[in-house]
């Protein structure tokens, strides 16, 4: 039998995702335990008890000076500026792509800017929002929006083009007017499509909003991170991956079950 007809059971399938993940952490305990034979002070790769412990402090333990939970601290403000961008970018994206991907003289005239603005790196633009916008939350959200929102208006755009022409002549020979078409024809089939490129615009909106808050900031995961660095903090910054890798996990798999939840003939369509 060929390899591309060969298919897992749901037991095989789920040892052979553990695997990859066994086979990372065992090689992390293994060279950590061969530093920290060589050197007991070495930082770079702490024990699993340490990153435990660490992990216990910064979640749990306030802290002395400030009072505040520092990890939960950090998520709430880095949360609240990835998703106001994201609210934003969603919007953004929505109406743009629409009216591009629906209207030939819209398409004229936003589609060529559009996708040179998502050529664009994001990063190089930031030290302009710094100095046009400040040091504030509406920079790092500005970023966030540049770097999202381009993007996720092109795949709507492409996702409009692809509706099938019959639908909308049919809905034109129904008396349909653009406005309803745009509504109650194009919309619902491009609402689950949005959700998916939504999801796949968490990695970079994660990216870019760690850089941001790198830079300038005085709270936030990536300011954290970054914070930290100078003192070879291992033991803090690996648990904050790990946290914002478990974040944004945890937001793919809540907008897949809202994508399924709303509308459950999408899948059957793909």
């Amino acid at each position: 039998m060929r390899l591309v007809n060969l298919r897992p059971d749901k037991g095989t399938a789920i040892v052979l995702a553990l695997v990859p993940f066994v086979l990372v952490v065992a090689a992390y305990v293994l060279g950590s335990a061969e530093r920290l034979a060589e050197n007991p002070a070495d930082k770079l790769l702490p024990s699993l008890a340490t990153l435990a412990e660490t992990t216990g402090r910064v979640a749990f333990s306030p802290d002395a000076r400030t009072g505040d939970y520092m990890l939960l601290t950090d998520t709430l403000a880095s949360l609240e500026r990835l998703w106001s961008a994201l609210a934003i970018s969603t919007a953004l994206a929505l109406v743009l792509g629409l009216l591009i991907g629906l209207l030939p003289l819209m398409n004229a005239f936003l589609a060529p800017f559009v996708a040179l603005v998502s050529m664009v790196p994001p990063l190089a633009l930031l030290p302009i929002l710094f100095i046009v916008m400040g040091l504030g939350e509406a920079s790092k959200i500005a970023l966030i929006v540049i770097g999202v929102a381009p993007f996720l208006t092109r795949d709507l755009a492409m996702r409009v083009k692809e509706l099938p022409k019959e639908q909308l002549i049919k809905a034109q020979t129904l008396g349909a007017s653009t406005w309803q078409i745009a509504l109650r024809v194009v919309l619902p089939q491009i609402l689950p499509r949005l959700l998916d490129a939504l999801r796949l615009s968490l990695g970079p909106a994660f990216l870019f909003l760690i850089a941001a808050e790198a830079i300038a900031s005085d709270s936030g995961l990536g300011y954290r991170i970054f914070l930290v660095r100078r003192y070879l903090a291992m033991d803090v910054i690996l648990p904050y991956v790990a946290w914002i890798t478990i974040l944004s996990v945890a937001m793919d798999y809540g907008l897949a079950k809202l994508r399924d939840a709303a509308f459950p003939w999408f899948g059957g369509a793909r």
